[in-house]
């Protein structure tokens, strides 16, 4: 079932956040930007919960997570225990909010119009992975050139 594979990704590469987030030797170097890096790993990490929440969390799992996306990209210094302790958070709403999808509930149409034309849920899921991991890549690029 793609449910269990779509579980285990998203377990695995938000644990990678999580890692990469925790590497950073000066927590203060989260929120760094510099010259052509305008979003920081704080502010990326803050994204992809952001993210998450809504599109898993909010429309799959009923959890009536309110997205505020401007603070997303607003918001600095939060505390790096403060990132860890929702990027966990996140990681039980997707355990659960996939728990409830069956196969069928899969094939069908996502909820709301995210690019121009309607989707299935499980094309969808495959995106937001794929977009998790963008991100990723750039956080932990972001670390290793800017936490000095």
């Amino acid at each position: 079932m793609i449910t269990e594979s779509l579980k285990s990704l998203y377990d695995r590469d938000l644990n990678k956040l999580k890692i990469e987030i925790e590497a950073y030797q000066n927590e203060e170097n989260l929120w760094k930007i510099d010259k052509n890096i305008s979003n920081s790993a704080g502010n990326l990490c803050l994204h992809l919960i952001g993210n998450l929440n809504h599109f898993i969390g909010g429309q799959l799992g009923n959890t009536s997570y309110i997205r505020h996306r401007e603070l997303e990209f607003s918001l600095k210094d939060v505390p790096r225990t403060e990132l860890i302790e929702k990027i966990e958070a996140t990681i039980k709403m997707i355990d659960i909010a996939l728990n409830q999808l069956t196969e069928e509930d899969l094939k069908k149409e996502y909820p709301l119009i995210v690019f121009e034309d309607t989707m299935t849920t499980d094309y969808f899921l495959i995106h937001l992975i794929s977009h998790l991991d963008y991100h990723l890549g750039q956080i932990n690029y972001h670390r290793r050139l800017l936490d000095i």
